[in-house]
């Protein structure tokens, strides 16, 4: 009896390799909670998206989606952490291009490939960046903070996030094609970036457009461009930098939900198919408009060529500033 019931379930082992049969965790996942790694403090626009993803993400899966702010090293100490994580989906990390098109060429060794070390689910929006200012900087525009630089070489300071963020790089693009003597202010994230523009210790900045939303619809800020080739819903009377005469300026962040590379096919399509459903309904559409974003959806593919060539855009600007970080 013995001899026959292990021949019997021999035989079924067998016909379930001859049928591709998947293994059962791919069929049921998930079956716990999932993490959503932000490599950057909580408050930026990065957590502000990855917010709205895990939300939707959890109502479809049936199992919470936790967001995981892993701040430090400019985004590179959470990007590699899901790097080394398992590829079992249960660890994801909402990516967008500081972290998977600039870091890869300006650090030195940043520790990942984009290429090669992720799997990509899906696009989820685009997002413009706002140069804000505070009240009290003489300038009502973008031509006068050229004019205030160049009055006063190295003493106007320009604040960022963190280096190889979508900030940082605006304002070193910002630098270079107005060739401005300005001094760039890296901040550990956009809380911080604020609480010092909002106290007056840095007079300008490039951020991300839903943290300081607030304060500008406030008069607290003072917006002088947004970075997109044309004007945000969230700020319709906020001119272009083309519109304020630097048409060769732009700087739009792409955000994208990604697994560690051999994440299962399986799991892949089902994010993918939960994540594109998600961006089709109203509210999810809304609220990435409400936060200055303007929705995105594609397959794993197109969001794996969409990599390729935001790394090869940034990548030459890198280059072409002659950054780099140790």
């Amino acid at each position: 009896m013995h001899r026959a019931t292990r021949r019997a379930a021999l035989a079924f082992i067998a016909v379930s390799i001859a049928c591709g049969t998947r293994p059962v965790g791919a069929q049921d996942y998930p079956t716990r909670p999932i993490t959503l790694v932000v490599p950057y403090p909580p408050g930026g626009g990065v957590d502000s998206m990855a917010r709205v993803v895990a939300d939707k993400l959890s109502a479809a899966l049936g199992k919470q989606v936790v967001v995981d702010n892993r701040g430090g090293g400019s985004g590179l100490v959470g990007t590699r952490a899901v790097v080394r994580a398992a590829p079992d989906g249960y660890t994801l990390m909402l990516a967008h291009t500081g972290t998977i098109a600039i870091n890869p060429s300006l650090f030195a060794n940043p520790g990942f490939d984009p290429r090669k070390d992720f799997a990509p689910i899906g696009l989820v929006a685009s997002m413009a960046m706002v140069l804000v200012a505070h009240p009290s900087l003489p300038a009502g525009n973008v031509q006068d903070v050229v004019a205030l630089a160049k009055k006063e070489p190295g003493k106007l300071n320009l604040g960022s996030s963190p280096v190889g963020t979508g900030s940082y790089m605006s304002a070193e693009l910002f630098k270079a094609v107005t060739a401005s003597p300005i001094t760039i202010v890296p901040y550990r994230g956009t809380a911080p970036l604020l609480n010092d523009l909002l106290g007056g210790h840095v007079p300008v900045a490039f951020a991300v457009i839903p943290p300081a939303y607030g304060n500008i619809q406030s008069g607290h800020l003072r917006p002088l461009a947004v970075t997109s080739p044309t004007r945000t819903g969230l700020l319709p009377n906020v001119p272009t930098f083309a519109e304020s005469g630097l048409p060769e300026f732009e700087a739009v962040m792409r955000y994208g939900v990604v697994a560690p590379a051999g994440t299962p096919r399986s799991i892949v399509e089902r994010l993918n198919k939960e994540l594109r459903a998600a961006l089709t309904s109203a509210d999810v559409r809304e609220r990435i408009a409400a936060d200055g974003g303007d929705p995105l959806s594609s397959t794993p593919e197109e969001y794996a060529a969409d990599i390729d060539r935001e790394e090869t855009k940034w990548s030459a600007l890198v280059r072409r500033l002659g950054l780099k970080v140790e």
